[in-house]
């Protein structure tokens, strides 16, 4: 059951904000942002994740199947391999937008370093002209 079929035991849904929290919580692991970047390219095999990841058997599988659960992914068995993929597209938008919003903020503080550097050198060359 994905996390947006769950009802709470006395009958009403969970609230939006809590399902959106879940989503994120599943997101938030270095691992699982890495297998979607890598899924990206279309669907792989767990060995071919694992590979990737350099992370062993179980560490793979157990990233896989939170995604799997929560709906992110897809899996489907061929012969003795499983192949896993992005369940929807989207999901690369807000891994895009992320970055967008990690970018602005390096660019931020880029720029407000620079203008530290400026400054701190500002006085100098001015005590090096009066001597």
């Amino acid at each position: 059951m994905t996390v947006a079929a769950k009802k709470n035991e006395t009958g009403p849904a969970t609230p939006i904000h809590q399902i959106k929290a879940e989503f994120f919580r599943i997101l938030g692991h270095p691992a699982r942002v890495r297998i979607l970047e890598l899924l990206k390219g279309g669907e792989m095999s767990v060995g071919d994740l694992q590979a990737e990841l350099g992370i062993d058997s179980s560490g793979t599988s157990q990233h896989l199947g939170a995604m799997r659960r929560q709906g992110i992914l897809e899996a489907r068995k061929e012969g003795t391999s499983v192949y896993y993929s992005v369940r929807d597209p989207r999901i690369f938008q807000i891994l895009e937008s992320a970055r967008q919003v990690i970018g602005s903020r390096l660019e931020e503080t880029n720029a407000l370093l620079g203008e530290l550097g400026e400054s701190a050198t500002k006085p100098r060359r001015a005590a090096a002209k009066s001597r």
